[in-house]
């Protein structure tokens, strides 16, 4: 058995690092696409005037504008 000093490295960068902050969660809206029966999620545009997003199965879009005369509502049905 060897009596080997310990030794230490010392890498800039990689000392006492910021916590890590969890992402915020993305405002969506419910939309239940008629054109194939199926429900999903869209999210606002990176603007943050609407709502915006397609159907999943036959790509119909939907947007969904964003103003002081808006609703509470978190669920839309598109045709």
């Amino acid at each position: 058995m060897h009596d080997e000093p310990d030794f230490i490295v010392e890498i800039d960068g990689l000392g006492e690092s910021e916590p890590i902050s969890s992402p915020q969660p993305r405002a969506w809206i419910g939309v239940h696409f008629e054109c194939c029966d199926v429900y999903v999620r869209i999210y606002k545009n990176p603007a943050g005037t609407a709502y915006e997003g397609r159907c999943p199965r036959c790509l119909q879009k939907v947007r969904a504008r964003v103003g002081p005369e808006g609703t509470s509502a978190r669920f839309f049905s598109a045709g």
